[in-house]
């Protein structure tokens, strides 16, 4: 994903929530003085079906263990990693805003597991209290603004959409989502706004990779497209 081809969906991220993206660019700036230029070939994804953990309370549902367990690679937005971890699965990436886990995400980074750590307008306080507990070597910082020499932009705008093209980016062969529940009624309305964009991003993403995501199917009628 080129900036070029990100930055009119982000425009229209920033209008539909009324974000700042100066606020983004400041978070970014910030976030740059903790991290160092992450080595994405480590998470080369090439042939390989990717399990895109999704946080939904269906993730503890055996099937949807299984579609993780059988996965090639596991990227894992936020508390997921955990969910996964009860069940004795691992994770190869973990994707993270830092609103809720970011215990298990310096954990991780510590034992060697990445840890993909967002920055924007409204997590500035977390970054700057957590980014620096974390093993250095293993953050790769991302940002939804325009990308800087530390921190890349891979595309996505939650955490589990964040995941997605990063494993895109990656060379997965397949993507697969365990965990996902674009109408969850355990949320906000913001959030439920935010899965709304997860779930257009999604589908914007298999059009440009020609795969179908079966967490899209039955859905596809009612997807406004970006």
């Amino acid at each position: 994903m080129e900036f070029d081809d990100w930055e009119p969906v982000y425009e229209e991220i920033l209008a539909d929530f009324g974000y700042d993206r100066a606020g983004d660019e400041r978070a970014r700036d910030v976030l740059a003085e903790y991290v160092d230029p992450f080595d994405v070939s480590r998470l080369n994804c090439t042939g390989k079906t990717v399990a895109i953990a999704g946080g939904a309370s269906s993730l503890t549902d055996d099937d949807e263990l299984e579609v993780a367990a059988s996965a090639d690679a596991v990227f894992a937005a936020s508390t997921s990693v955990d969910v996964l971890g009860d069940a004795g699965i691992t994770v190869d990436l973990m994707v993270t805003d830092l609103d809720k886990n970011p215990g298990t995400a310096r954990r991780l980074t510590e034992s060697g597991t990445p840890v993909a750590a967002h920055a924007h307008g409204d997590n500035v306080t977390a970054v700057r209290e957590h980014i620096p507990t974390f093993e250095r070597e293993n953050v790769c910082g991302t940002t939804q603004a325009a990308p800087v020499e530390r921190v890349a932009n891979y595309g996505g705008f939650t955490d589990g959409d964040r995941a997605a093209f990063l494993a895109d980016h990656c060379g997965a062969a397949e993507l697969v989502f365990p965990g996902w529940d674009f109408d969850d009624p355990g949320v906000g309305p913001e959030k439920a706004r935010k899965l709304g964009w997860a779930e257009r991003l999604l589908y914007w993403l298999e059009g440009r990779r020609g795969e179908r995501f079966g967490v899209l199917d039955g859905r596809r009628r009612g997807i406004d497209p970006v």
